[in-house]
């Protein structure tokens, strides 16, 4: 029974990083000026947490192979219980610790506040995202355009996303730019984003929100600006206009909704849909 335990746990040593081998670690990643600060903020508390784990690692072993029953030198002293030094280490350590973490917390939750503007020479733009079941609405208001599951955007300019939900709570996140904001029916939450690098990032929801919660995936593409200005005149070709009527037939459930296009579009439709349930006022999503 413990020769087939060891050799389970060698099986299993010698598997796991081959199926370990197909998963990216995105958020250690970064492609963008936030997510890149809180990708620090991760490994220098991953760092200040390992300067407890290590040593208590290594000395347990130590202590382990030091003291087994075989070993006939090590000290017997089965009277000891305690050591004013001892006690004054493994306290004022992990105080530290909890200290400096406090700090860092308390700073980088101001600094990087996803409410907050992000500081850059370019002028932002706005992309209004509205979470359906089970597809992402992407309203462009100053360009007069609007997608399904993908968005473009410049690199180097901050991107402002006002976020809401047509129905159930969802959670906006594009890793390797940032971290996520819940999308709530009613209420509009924001987030600030900008890219340094050009490429395809996914985007998702990383908050169940129904049957098709997993197929809410989209691509962010972040591009120049002449590649951007490009793909909005490509998308003002668009047959589909994003109406009303358009709306509500997107409102039905549907999971892996393929990318569209629309324009031109209804510029009312996102703040009808975070208005609609807190005031009694005429509802564009309604036809009213």
């Amino acid at each position: 029974m413990i020769k087939l335990k060891k050799l389970s746990a060698i099986v299993f040593a010698s598997v796991l990083p081959l199926l370990l081998s197909g998963c990216k670690a995105v958020m250690l990643d970064p492609k963008g000026i936030i997510a890149s600060q809180e990708k620090y903020i991760i490994l220098f508390s991953a760092a200040l947490m390992l300067i407890v784990v290590i040593p208590v690692i290594l000395l347990t072993l130590i202590f382990s192979w030091r003291y087994r029953e075989e070993n006939i030198k090590a000290t017997y002293a089965p009277e000891w219980a305690h050591s004013l030094f001892l006690e004054i280490i493994w306290w004022s350590i992990p105080c530290v610790i909890i200290v400096v973490l406090g700090a860092v917390t308390w700073i980088s939750s101001h600094r990087l506040d996803p409410y907050r503007p992000l500081v850059a020479t370019n002028k932002p733009i706005t992309i209004e995202v509205i979470a359906l079941r089970w597809k992402w609405l992407f309203i462009y208001p100053e360009q007069n355009i609007a997608t399904i599951n993908f968005i473009q955007f410049p690199v180097n300019v901050p991107v402002r996303f006002l976020i809401t939900s047509e129905g159930p709570m969802n959670s906006f996140q594009i890793p390797q730019l940032g971290g996520q904001i819940y999308a709530m029916a009613g209420m509009q939450t924001k987030l600030h984003l900008m890219a340094d690098t050009e490429g395809d990032y996914q985007g998702l929801s990383s908050n169940f929100s129904g049957d098709g919660f997993s197929g809410m995936k989209f691509i962010a593409k972040a591009s120049t600006p002449e590649a951007f200005n490009r793909w909005v005149k490509s998308v003002k070709k668009s047959q589909a206009s994003l109406t009303v009527e358009v709306y509500r037939q997107l409102l039905v459930p549907r999971s892996e909704v393929p990318v569209r296009y629309y324009s031109p579009i209804n510029k009312d439709i996102f703040n009808h849909v975070v208005m609609k349930g807190m005031m009694p006022m005429p509802d564009v999503t309604e036809g009213k």
